[in-house]
């Protein structure tokens, strides 16, 4: 009997839930909608830079996630093996970060899916959409984890499949079979193509690409519910970040074919404005009927995978947390279906103040909060670069050999440092934007990095509270269970 069964949890999901939870966690309104406003900003080849860098970042860090996770296959996953390889403070904070990250995720969501419904019916009440929204996430989270990764293999298969359609119709339209005429190379060389508004639009760009991509880290979290990880971990991290890539490039590469980069309907990335996103262009052009409509009901998938994700991710961190003593333990208590109710609860109603804070007012207390938990997935993914860094050092150091690893991290040390480094100019980049006027937006400057701060107090608190330090490598737990307790 695993670690997991003992403490309550099931090894229920299967190889094909964790390839479609990654999948689904990294591809939602980021690539349906936003990408557009990507290639307005940055042009067609600006765009291809930027998400190709983070692609390859992302690669990195789904490696090593991979080799820890498939090692140690644990729910709650990075927050352990920052406790474990480099400080408990680290645990702590990455912990509580990665759990108010998706739980205000879950807020926008909410907000976003009641938004999508509006696009047919506009006199309904928003709160009642977001009311039924978050009852549907809540059950299919409640009843298992099986139920939450056969929930997501069916949204994430919707996503699919539209993707696939859009490509293959892209390329259509490009060679001249659909659509009337061939568009050529000429929206690559209009204007300022392919790159438009130089280093710092690209630099901007790679905020957006990284956002898109946020989720793929869903594996680590989803390994210690997975049956058989040391064989399907590997495998989701080695077909999954391909396909991912080929989607988002691919996109790009039809949408900068087809539609010029100075097109003002590019600019227009909300949900709010479907109507005119450039998959619904497309598909308008290649004669589709509906294509809004179809278009709308593809995102509203995408807004119920990312909810339903959020409120997985966030439930399992809240449970690791309390396991090791960094959150109370009534988190630790699960159901006969191995499905810890309190944390889910908790989450819930805390996604759902956060979305009632967006109806308050003007809004402000919503803004701010999804502000704070914007760098937290950037947060998370330095986190898991430099535990994997940590990682290989403490398991040499104590005398293991890479031959015992059912699966490897290639290009280490190289992989991680990169990794690391990428998300550091992320991060400082974030707030880029405000320094480009006539003067400096400093409100602007405390919105884009009030995550730093918060992620900060959590840190340098507990390592005061508790005392901790810096983990050698030679003293680093290397036991396949939680992080022991400190008192």
């Amino acid at each position: 009997m695993s670690s997991h069964e003992e403490n309550g949890l099931q090894r229920g999901m299967k190889a094909r839930h964790m390839n479609m939870i990654a999948i689904g966690g990294a591809i939602g309104t980021g690539l349906f909608v936003a990408l557009g406003g990507s290639l307005s900003e940055a042009g067609p080849g600006g765009a291809l830079l930027a998400y190709g860098m983070i692609g390859i970042m992302v690669y990195f860090l789904m490696t090593s996630l991979g080799e820890m996770s498939t090692y140690m296959p644990i729910s709650g996953a990075f927050e352990t093996y920052a406790t474990k390889f480099v400080d408990p403070a680290l645990g702590f904070a990455l912990g509580w970060n990665y759990w108010y990250n998706w739980a205000i995720t879950v807020a926008a969501e909410l907000a976003a899916g009641a938004m999508v419904v509006q696009f047919w019916l506009p006199d309904t009440p928003a709160i009642l959409w977001s009311a039924i929204f978050l009852t549907i996430l809540f059950l299919l989270n409640a009843f298992s984890a099986k139920m939450y990764g056969e929930s997501e293999f069916w949204f994430a298969g919707i996503k699919v499949v539209t993707i696939i359609i859009f490509l293959i119709i892209g390329l259509l339209m490009i060679v001249g079979i659909l659509g009337g005429h061939t568009p050529s190379f000429d929206n690559w060389v209009i204007a300022d193509a392919p790159f438009a508004g130089g280093a710092i639009a690209i630099i901007n760009i790679f905020m957006i690409a990284g956002f898109s991509f946020q989720g793929t880290e869903l594996i680590g979290v989803a390994a210690g519910e997975t049956e058989d990880p040391e064989k399907n971990v590997p495998k989701a991290i080695k077909t999954v970040f391909w396909r991912i890539l080929i989607f988002y490039i691919g996109a790009i590469i039809v949408i900068g074919f087809i539609l010029p980069y100075n097109d003002p309907n590019l600019l227009k990335g909300g949900v709010e404005n479907i109507a005119v996103s450039p998959f619904t262009l497309i598909f308008e052009r290649a004669g589709i009927a509906a294509a809004a409509s179809i278009m709308n009901a593809v995102i509203l998938t995408s807004v119920l995978s990312c909810g339903n994700s959020g409120l997985y991710a966030s439930t399992r961190m809240l449970y690791a947390m309390a396991m090791e003593g960094k959150a109370p333990k009534l988190f630790t208590k699960v159901n006969k279906r191995g499905v810890p109710m309190a944390a889910l609860i908790v989450t819930s109603v805390i996604g759902m103040a956060c979305f009632l804070s967006s109806l308050a007012g003007s809004g402000t207390v919503y803004l701010w909060l999804v502000n704070a938990s914007g760098l937290a997935g950037f947060i998370a993914w330095l986190g898991i670069a430099f535990s994997h860094y940590k990682f290989r050092k403490a398991f040499l150091a104590q005398g293991h050999s890479l031959d015992e690893l059912k699966y490897k991290a290639k290009w280490f040390p190289f992989g991680p440092i990169f990794a690391l480094i990428l998300c550091v100019i992320v991060i400082a980049g974030q707030g880029l934007w405000a320094f480009s006027g006539d003067s400096v937006d400093w409100l602007g400057i405390l919105v884009s990095y009030i995550g730093i701060p918060l992620f900060l107090i959590l840190y340098f608190g507990y390592k005061f509270a508790k005392k901790t330090k810096l983990v050698k490598p030679e003293e680093a737990d290397l036991s396949k269970g939680y992080a022991k307790k400190i008192d």
